[in-house]
């Protein structure tokens, strides 16, 4: 899904970011997630797994997204097979999202996956898409921002807010976020 070309379209003086296909797709899921899925038990995640794949997401087997999760465009989102997105998690995803098998995004955490050229004037919106390995964990409250890469096992740490790749097994946190030390996890160590 691309943008819109700020030059033609100029949002900052109110024009529209996306097609008018798109925003009423966003408008239909928006709605739809509000009615059927916002207000469900817990325990309905293959229910809320449903709705997610009429949207268009990937959504793997076992995976969990809690009701109150907010989420751009399904369409944009790929989930591996046990995933659990926590309650209140953003995944702003104008760009794609792809979280990989045994991940955690925790609550309210935020996963950002588009920015702005700052270069342009315009302020054109930039689609960076964010991957997320397999058994990785983003946690509470922190940020993944635009085109970052967190290798398979690798931990944001409460509050963290990263803005660069992050290597496979590395624990990051601050603001921005920096590698603090290696996980640690048993070598050889995976959940099949």
């Amino acid at each position: 899904m691309t943008p819109l070309d700020a030059e033609t379209h100029r949002p900052l003086e109110g024009g529209p970011s996306f097609s008018a296909s798109n925003r009423l797709l966003r408008v239909l899921w928006m709605g739809t997630w509000l009615v059927l899925a916002r207000f469900t038990p817990p325990p309905l995640h293959g229910w809320r797994r449903l709705i997610l794949r009429a949207f268009g997401a990937k959504v793997g087997k076992g995976a969990r997204v809690h009701a109150s999760v907010s989420i751009w465009l399904p369409a944009n989102l790929e989930l591996g097979d046990n995933v659990l997105i926590g309650p209140g998690a953003r995944l702003y995803n104008q760009g794609r999202i792809a979280i990989g098998a045994r991940s955690v995004v925790s609550q309210r955490a935020h996963i950002c996956a588009s920015t702005h050229d700052v270069r342009d004037p315009l302020f054109q919106l930039v689609c960076r898409p964010v991957t997320i390995g397999e058994q990785c964990w983003v946690a509470a409250e922190a940020f993944v921002g635009p085109g970052v890469a967190m290798g398979d096992r690798s931990v944001l740490a409460a509050r963290g807010a990263l803005f660069t790749d992050a290597k496979a097994d590395g624990v990051y946190g601050g603001n921005p976020a920096v590698w603090l030390k290696d996980r640690g996890m048993a070598p050889g160590l995976t959940i099949a």
